[in-house]
């Protein structure tokens, strides 16, 4: 499965910068162009939560926080070296040269990467988690039925993780640069940089959030970071209005560690919401889904909201919204993270 998703991710990057212009085929282009960004889409939406599960199921059970919280720093590395290349290729072209083909550069460098990830998966074992399930039989023949039967709850608690991780990603890091050229802030070259400067910041937080999980536990971590998505970002996005550069480079680098942190811890205790018999497609219906609602639909819902009502703390109250209807569901989780002093729970 983590064959076939680079795979496809491989084809849809190269095809898109071989992709004809709309002066050359028409509309045709912009819809060639929406298929292809769904097929990406579809991708790292199969691809994240198998990688999620391989990392759980492969690590030692008092590493699993630190080992699965990698798979968040990971992508979060792809998105450095994504706005690396967009940024390196806006600054060294000129306006014209960018608009006729210079576009095409950033597509071909991911699609070589792609490629060069799929020859090293190649070489990978199978989840030892999968061969006892094979060995024992207990395989589900049907997984989205056996899931619905038996995890509802665990897709539920899952859901509620990823709705919180994800609007504080999606909406504390993806639209940032955004709403910064929105409001006058920078422009779209600075904002560029400054969301690497944010994925930064979240590749260093991430290891640090996923050993506390192993050492204190994911719920009181989760606990904690509810609370700071409920009160810290709307404070942080009026910060970044302001046209002080400190401030707003302050307000972009807090915000992408709130994230961090949330998908960090988020990573392992979503997995660890299922058995193994369970976990993938409870992942795919709980996470993800969460995922697809509020990390595809709320960077376009906050811009909405700021140009509607002028209020520039809008995608902070957003987020704090989100934290606050979350926090009851995380005040109730049944702990998963194994310690000395307590026997491994049967999602292990």
């Amino acid at each position: 499965m983590m064959l076939l998703s680079v795979a496809l991710m491989t084809a849809a990057m190269l095809v898109t910068a071989l992709l004809p212009t709309r002066a050359a085929i028409g509309p045709a282009a912009g819809w060639l162009l929406l298929v292809l960004r769904c097929v990406m889409g579809f991708s790292v939406g199969g691809e994240y939560t198998g990688v999620v599960a391989y990392l759980l199921e492969g690590a030692p059970m008092n590493r699993r926080g630190l080992i699965t919280s990698s798979a968040s720093a990971a992508s979060e590395v792809g998105g450095l070296l994504a706005v690396a290349v967009s940024a390196l290729t806006v600054s060294l072209m000129s306006a014209i040269d960018l608009d006729r083909w210079g576009w095409r550069i950033p597509f071909f460098v991911g699609a070589a990467l792609a490629a060069s990830v799929w020859v090293a998966r190649s070489t990978m074992e199978e989840s030892p988690e999968f061969l006892r399930q094979q060995e024992t039989g207990s395989v589900p023949e049907v997984p989205l039925r056996h899931a619905l039967s038996h995890h509802r709850a665990g897709i539920a608690r899952s859901f509620s993780i990823s709705a919180l991780g994800s609007i504080t990603y999606y909406v504390g890091i993806t639209y940032v640069p955004a709403f910064l050229t929105s409001v006058g802030s920078l422009g779209e070259r600075a904002a560029l940089w400054l969301s690497t400067w944010a994925a930064i910041a979240v590749i260093l937080v991430t290891p640090l959030v996923g050993a506390l999980t192993d050492r204190i536990g994911r719920k009181p971590v989760l606990i904690g970071l509810c609370f700071g998505s409920a009160v810290l970002p709307i404070t942080l996005f009026s910060l970044m209005a302001s046209s002080a550069s400190a401030q707003v480079l302050f307000g972009a680098v807090a915000l992408a560690v709130l994230a961090g942190a949330v998908s960090a811890v988020g990573a392992v205790a979503t997995a660890e919401q299922f058995p193994g018999e369970g976990r993938i497609t409870g992942l795919a219906l709980g996470a993800t889904m969460a995922t697809a609602i509020f990390g595809g639909l709320t960077p376009y819902a906050a811009q909405l909201l700021v140009e509607r009502t002028g209020w520039q703390s809008a995608p902070g109250i957003m987020i704090a919204v989100v934290a606050l209807a979350v926090l009851p569901v995380f005040l109730t989780l049944r702990e998963t993270a194994p310690s000395a002093t307590r026997t491994p729970s049967a999602s292990s």
